[in-house]
């Protein structure tokens, strides 16, 4: 689901999800790596969600798609 509805938390979204992922493209990341994070985050309960790899990367392209971020060599990086 990409926006949230009334029975869905906006973190279950994958707006919400985008969001989340934006904060922590602060410098240029490889899709690994932003994905490990995630994962930690995850584990220790700083994120309340868990999101499937397809989820993860659906929300790649739709922050992609929207002109939130970029690729750049290989690593995803955040459009100014």
């Amino acid at each position: 689901m990409i926006v949230p509805t009334k029975h869905t938390n906006f973190s279950e979204s994958l707006l919400g999800f985008g969001g989340y992922l934006l904060k922590k493209v602060k410098y240029k990341r490889t899709v690994d790596s932003l994905w490990n994070e995630y994962q930690k985050d995850l584990s220790n309960k700083r994120y309340p969600i868990k999101h499937t790899f397809d989820n993860y990367l659906l929300t790649l392209v739709f922050l992609h798609s929207i002109g939130a971020i970029e690729e750049n060599d290989g690593g995803v990086i955040k459009c100014s």
